[in-house]
């Protein structure tokens, strides 16, 4: 698979030129997100790209809008797209917008936040990091020592 393909097949809607949004709205909600590498970044990405493929599309299409209603905020607030604000201005933009009196604002806010989360949490490299464990055949993969076999 050449680059162009793997960028088309974790494309994320609405995250902009090579998931730009998505890495932005990703590195205000989890700061160490600042130091993937873009194998790690790509990671992260096809998990959330593959999560959205189940969806339907008016899903797809409503996390699109919402990102790029993002970077108009961020324009007329700030004068800058979204992915061109200092981290400060990015996360007041975001937790603002997480108490807005619109409804669809926070839903909006909440739904990327827990993609980004999704994306960066569920990576192998992250599960290792934190300690997590888990599999899917529950406390018995575990057996007698307690470690996953």
């Amino acid at each position: 698979m050449s680059h162009d393909d793997a960028a088309v097949e974790h494309s994320l809607p609405g995250g902009g030129r090579d998931n730009a949004r998505f890495r932005a709205v990703a590195r205000v909600c989890i700061p160490e997100a600042s130091a993937l590498d873009e194998g790690q970044w790509r990671d992260a990405e096809g998990i959330v790209a593959r999560a959205l493929a189940g969806r339907p599309a008016s899903v797809r299409r409503q996390i699109a809008l919402f990102m790029r209603v993002l970077d108009g905020l961020a324009l007329v607030r700030h004068g800058r797209v979204f992915t061109a604000l200092p981290a400060d201005r990015a996360t007041r933009l975001l937790e603002s917008l997480s108490r807005s009196r619109l409804l669809l604002m926070r839903r909006g806010v909440w739904g990327v936040r827990t993609l980004a989360f999704m994306g960066y949490y569920a990576r192998a490299d992250a599960a290792r990091a934190i300690g997590y464990r888990a599999a899917a055949a529950g406390w018995s993969a575990r057996g007698e020592s307690g470690v996953i076999t």
